[in-house]
């Protein structure tokens, strides 16, 4: 099945499941609906980042943040999750959530879970959603983001991140 026909379930304001579509309509319509966003770090606390593919529906050739995505009708956070870590980067982890998030923009309106993995690789990339990957050290990210296309909600997620109180 092309990820364009794959059924999602759509939300109200308050995230209840109002019914389900295609990801073509969801994306068209610029309906509401879940996803999940996993911030990568490496035991040096370097964060993953990874250049999306041309052929993305939303945001294609920037650069992402986070791992993650759409999740599929009647999938859970946790069970979203799971299943783009393995699809996306070729392991299967238990990623740590952290913080329910919001964002909409004009193409996209989502409300998500931010989850925290800890993994050196070697991973093994989705060629149709990731060009390259790399870990970069966290000084590095701010003037990545400045000077490079980034997709917007990643940048809301890693700005969410870190304004957060460190963990104890």
């Amino acid at each position: 099945m092309a990820a364009a026909d794959e059924w999602v379930d759509l939300i109200d304001d308050d995230g209840r499941r109002i019914g389900i579509g295609t990801r073509r309509e969801m994306r068209e319509q610029r309906l509401p609906h879940r996803c999940t966003y996993v911030l990568v770090f490496n035991e040096r606390g370097e964060l993953f980042l990874h250049l999306r593919t041309a052929t993305k529906d939303v945001y294609p050739s920037h650069w992402d943040i986070c791992i993650g995505g759409v999740l599929a009708a009647g999938e859970t956070f946790d069970q979203g999750v799971r299943r783009e870590i393995r699809e996306e980067i070729g392991i299967d982890a238990v990623a740590e959530p952290m913080f329910p998030f919001r964002y909409a923009d004009e193409r996209t309106i989502v409300q998500a879970m931010a989850y925290r993995l800890v993994h050196d690789g070697p991973f093994q990339l989705q060629a149709e959603e990731i060009v390259r990957g790399e870990f970069v050290p966290l000084a590095d990210i701010g003037e990545r983001i400045k000077r490079e296309a980034f997709c917007p909600d990643g940048v809301k997620v890693w700005e969410a991140y870190q304004s957060r109180p460190a963990f104890v």
